[in-house]
């Protein structure tokens, strides 16, 4: 078992090593002229000073947690807790560290050929990719093997269970808490300074005269480079941690297999790892300058190899067929139900880049729209964003039942565990997007040759796809990896009653049963079916609330310096930087702290109303009830707002008039609707939705430990 370890554990090692060379390369690429080097600064310090003061205040809260678990839980849980947290606040910084390097030497890389503009762009993408997915293995991989080779612990005790639980929870707490912060940050700037900006004054977007500029491309990297990567950092342990924890489970009774069962999603992340690196390899742009289609190939590549490494990895480590339940399965079920993940997530590519991109009718619709009129833009939009979970959900529910008819609840979680096992080659399209975005910024307010910021909106029109894409590929694997830690809390409740010691907390408890004639089971499926509602509703009122301070900021500074319209008198970027900074922290707070609270005041009043049972029941039903609205209202968000943002930018193209016609100011004002829809509350319901399922489990397992 160590030596399997020991080898996944070097491909987390790999990843890292590929992210530092691809960064040395990186800052050999040319950052541009003086003007284009001073406006990079400006981003970099600006993200650099968000990054620390909002780290400082999650570190707080972390502390505290901290404290708590190894109080409730005892030392290994809360060293597992401050790995994940680490490891997650990690690889935000390094997306955001990266970003702000790529994005001036993107744009003079674009300033020469989009070739070269998207090769740097990409390859700034799949360092954070690999350096994300390199933490993730390293950490679950690492931890694991201390645990059970160094401390000689038992596979499937309670201490090595805990502790990868209490590891997922460090993890998706920092994520929440990035995502939604960095989200607020930079929908913030942006829906501000367009209205200020592109509505009031007329002038560009990127304009330098705008005081909310540079606040702008500082949310870029704040919210989608270092959010982003501390959110799929957190979806890739927390899934991979809940797979193993199924294994313990479902292959407690089987001594023989439990180990290699729990290494197996290890193990397949880690050869993954390796096709996605060659993946990376594969992206080029061909004589039709199809930038989408350069980025495919690579990800074909990536999924080809990846169906190899899974069919060797899972036959090298599935000896024979098991029993769990009803289920019999061996290695020939769990790679096609691996196949099955993969299948699940070029669908979802596929479908979300079909509601997001520039050449499809749903795009395409709201531009047309936005000839008529503002609202019925936001008509549109509206209808495409609750069209559009209708494909992803249909996929989503076709994979589950062709997995668990395969391999019960486990055929879930591999096929889960495959689909984010391409986390790394997926971040790096993610990443790709705000680069782009920079670099578009860059080049405008440096005052470069218009054809290079036409070079750059192209890029950026592609990398607003891809971001829709990664977001829908996340928001459906938090679906499922939810789904699995569901899983995992049945059947933890149900070891626990079975194991119950005189005078413990779970004595007398019998089976839990969630039926729906039980009106306990029906207030759980409602207060978790509303959460995401509230979740989503809170965190686009802080958007709302930090963009009118900005718009206050920005009238204010055109108003006191009429200097700056003529560009005599240079604009305060700095006061709007601040501004956010503070809006951004002090907004994140209470709503990232409403899934951890959420379970635990459930469970203990329905306790206290109605009994333990009913407590019990009550919150899994809570659990599924976040699962399913969150799942609808995370891809109604990310895949509205994909649309309505390149549905002006394909009226800026020159379609409908153009820019500066009517429908192009409706299609800003829909795209103000989509920016906090798209890149704060859609893509915090995400973290949101699994922080509230291990939040569930560690109140199992703190349960259980109290009494002991």
């Amino acid at each position: 078992m160590s030596s399997v370890l020991l080898l996944v554990i070097g491909a987390g090692a790999l990843a890292v090593l590929y992210g530092i060379v691809q960064t040395m390369s990186l800052m050999r690429a040319s950052p541009g002229n003086a003007r284009m080097q001073e406006i990079a600064a400006a981003i970099q310090e600006g993200a650099q000073a968000y990054l620390n003061k909002q780290y400082t205040a999650i570190g707080i809260v972390g502390v505290v947690i901290l404290i708590a678990l190894g109080v409730l839980l005892g030392a290994l849980p809360a060293v597992g807790f401050l790995i994940g947290a680490v490891l997650s606040g990690l690889a935000g910084f390094a997306g955001m560290l990266i970003s702000v390097r790529a994005n001036v030497r993107t744009a003079q890389a674009a300033s020469e050929s989009l070739a070269k503009g998207l090769s740097l762009a990409f390859r700034s993408g799949a360092i954070t990719g690999m350096l994300v997915a390199g933490f993730a293995l390293i950490g679950v991989a690492g931890y694991y093997y201390v645990l059970t080779d160094v401390m000689g612990l038992e596979n499937t005790s309670r201490e090595v269970v805990d502790s990868l639980v209490a590891l997922g929870f460090g993890a998706s707490l920092i994520s929440i808490f990035a995502r939604l912060g960095g989200g607020i940050f930079t929908k913030g700037a942006d829906v501000g300074g367009d209205m200020v900006g592109k509505v009031e004054a007329g002038i560009p977007e990127d304009d330098p005269r705008n005081a909310a500029t540079i606040a702008d491309n500082v949310g870029d990297n704040v919210g989608d480079c270092a959010g982003m990567a501390a959110d799929l950092f957190e979806t890739y342990a927390v899934t991979t941690v809940a797979t193993m924890v199924l294994a313990a489970i479902f292959f407690r009774a089987i001594p023989e297999v439990v180990g290699s069962m729990m290494l197996l999603p290890l193990a397949i992340c880690g050869v993954c790892i390796v096709t996605s690196i060659l993946g990376t390899f594969a992206v080029r742009l061909g004589k039709s300058n199809n930038i989408m289609g350069a980025l495919y190939q690579g990800l074909i590549v990536t999924g080809v190899l990846s169906v190899g490494a899974l069919y060797w990895v899972i036959n090298s480590l599935v000896t024979g067929p098991v029993t769990v339940g009803d289920k019999t399965f061996g290695a020939s079920e769990l790679f096609y139900c691996g196949l099955a993940g993969l299948v699940v997530t070029a669908l979802i590519v596929v479908i979300t880049e079909y509601y997001t991109g520039t050449g499809f009718r749903p795009v395409k619709s709201v531009a047309k729209a936005s000839v008529s009129g503002h609202g019925t833009n936001v008509i549109q939009g509206l209808a495409m964003s609750l069209e559009s979970t209708a494909a992803p959900a249909l996929v989503i529910i076709a994979g589950i039942i062709v997995t668990y008819g395969l391999a019960g609840l486990f055929g879930i979680a591999i096929a889960t565990t495959s689909m984010l096992s391409l986390a790394g080659f997926i971040v790096a399209l993610d990443a790709f997007g705000p680069v782009t975005d920079n670099a578009g910024g860059i080049a405008e307010m440096a005052g470069l040759p218009p054809e290079v910021r036409v070079t750059t909106d192209a890029l950026d029109a592609v990398g607003n796809t891809t971001k829709a894409v990664t977001k829908g590929y996340a928001i459906g694997s938090a679906g499922l990896g939810a789904l699995v830690l569901f899983a995992a809390y049945t059947e933890d409740l149900k070891f626990f009653a079975a194991n119950a010691a005189a005078g413990s907390f779970f004595e007398g408890l019998g089976a839990v049963a969630f039926d729906l004639s039980n009106p306990y089971v029906v207030v759980g499926l409602l207060f978790g079916g509303l959460l995401p509602f509230l979740f989503g509703g809170m965190s686009m009122t802080a958007v709302g609330r930090a963009a009118e301070s900005v718009v206050a900021e920005v009238r204010r500074q055109f108003k006191e310096n009429p200097g700056i319209m003529t560009g005599e008198v240079k604009p305060e970027y700095g006061k709007a930087v601040g501004i956010l900074t503070s809006a951004a922290i002090r907004e994140m707070i209470v709503p990232s702290l409403l899934p951890v609270a959420s379970p635990v005041v459930l469970f203990f009043v329905i306790n206290a109303i109605a009994g333990k049972v009913n407590g019990f029941a009550a919150l899994g039903a809570m659990l599924m009830g976040v699962i399913v609205t969150g799942l609808f209202v995370a891809i109604s968000m990310t895949s509205g707002g994909g649309a309505w943002d390149n549905a002006k930018k394909l009226i800026e193209e020159g379609h409908h008039g153009g820019k500066g016609s009517e429908a192009h100011k409706a299609a800003v004002t829909g795209d103000t609707v989509g920016d906090p829809y798209k890149d704060t509350a859609g893509p915090a319901v995400n973290p949101m939705i699994k922080i509230t399922n291990i939040v569930a489990l560690l109140l199992l397992a703190i349960l259980a430990h109290g009494v002991a």
